[in-house]
């Protein structure tokens, strides 16, 4: 932990501090023969206040902690998400990249799996590279819930010590992950595009930042172990090879790690008229263009004749039009299809970061100075509720 320490010896109370702090944490009180100022609430440690003092009377310190023993760590860990039992495709992305880690580390690779009766998905691993399966079956675990999941893999952790632990930027690595980085105090970055290891064994973290407009590198020197969730489909999945051996680790946990505050009722499958978007091929996006969620209807029929689902940029999702989970770009999916129709939708940075890995991008867009252009491979000026029936029916005849 931090604290902002304020010499008295030093401070003349001349009080620039207190208006240099963005979270208004600092107030100046009486005391002797001055003002001193006081730390509140809310002070972050941003050091702020320690740039504008002319005298040197703040600092920040940082209390010694117990040094992490590094070596105790070893192996990459990828935290095997399961929906309705079945192994979800971002699994098997992570497979690929880990194998990769672990053979830079000369270490094993293993699959995290929460779930009940999944015997039959956990075999098929062994042609993927993976060493070891750490395995807890428990009927609490066939639905994912944020309490026990964070609870067990927290736990499995401690008990293990892995290297590496990595999971997908899902709806479910998202909301989980992070409270396993604070249950066991170390770090975790979200929403990788990119990993390796560096030179002295630590693994480069990066990221999108700033709206897309830097790649980030982080991490994680002094913490064990080192966790990142990954975006979907920014990495190939690993191709069957020859079974390895494998081990399968059944874990039995406590009762009160399955214990939580909710409890699943029912778990409603949301029911698509086309394909699921993060695994289509082609996928027919919707913007701000489109005028409203009634003209969707032209892409839905699009995407029918060319068997492929349908997105929306974040503005077509902020008015209502559809619903969040066909959002693609920087705060919802990152799809990588064979094609990307981007109709009505003019290229904002943070749509670009979700589709641009795409095989091959078509622009429909009234404004020829629209920055989707920039990107696409094909691009069409017009009117897209022209353009888009007329595509339609040329496809239908073909």
């Amino acid at each position: 932990m931090a604290r902002l320490v304020i010499d008295a010896g030093k401070c003349v109370g001349c009080g620039l501090c207190v208006p240099a702090c963005p979270y208004a944490a600092l107030e100046l009180e009486e005391k002797g023969r001055g003002n001193v100022p006081r730390v509140l609430e809310g002070c972050t440690f941003c050091g702020a206040c320690v740039e504008v003092c002319k005298f040197d009377a703040i600092r920040i310190e940082e209390e010694e902690k117990e040094a992490v023993d590094l070596d105790a760590y070893r192996g990459v860990w990828v935290f095997g998400e399961q929906r309705h039992g079945l192994i979800q495709p971002v699994v098997r992305e992570l497979v690929g990249k880990g194998r990769e880690l672990a053979d830079c580390r000369r270490t094993y690779l293993a699959v995290v799996v929460l779930g009940h009766g999944m015997e039959n998905e956990i075999a098929p691993l062994a042609r993927l590279g993976v060493e070891r399966v750490y395995y807890v079956d428990h009927p609490t675990l066939a639905t994912y819930s944020s309490e026990p999941y964070s609870k067990v893999l927290a736990h499995l952790i401690r008990l293990y010590r892995p290297e590496i632990v990595l999971a997908g930027a899902t709806t479910v690595g998202r909301s989980f992950l992070s409270r396993v980085a604070v249950e066991i105090h170390t770090g975790l970055t979200a929403d990788c595009t990119g990993l390796e290891i560096s030179q002295e064994g630590l693994l480069l973290q990066t990221r999108p930042a700033f709206g897309g407009n830097i790649m980030a590198t982080i991490v994680t020197p002094r913490h064990r172990p080192q966790m990142a969730t990954v975006r979907h489909k920014v990495m190939p999945e690993a191709a069957p090879g020859e079974e390895r051996p494998m081990e399968v680790i059944r874990v039995e946990v406590a009762e009160e790690l399955l214990s939580g505050r909710t409890r699943i009722l029912e778990f409603v499958e949301e029911v698509e008229e086309t394909v699921n978007l993060a695994e289509a091929d082609v996928i027919v996006s919707g913007g701000r263009g489109m005028g409203g969620p009634e003209n969707f209807k032209i892409l839905y029929e699009l995407a029918k004749v060319l068997g492929g689902a349908v997105g929306a940029s974040r503005a077509a999702v902020d008015a209502g039009w559809m619903p969040y989970s066909h959002q693609v770009g920087q705060t919802g999916k990152t799809v990588q299809p064979k094609l990307y129709i981007a109709c009505g939708i003019s290229g904002a940075v943070q749509h670009l970061v979700g589709m641009q890995s795409s095989g091959t991008i078509v622009a429909i867009n009234k404004d020829p100075a629209a920055p989707i252009f920039e990107v696409a491979d094909y691009g069409l000026v017009g009117d897209l509720f022209e353009i888009v029936p007329r595509l339609t029916e040329a496809l239908k005849r073909r």
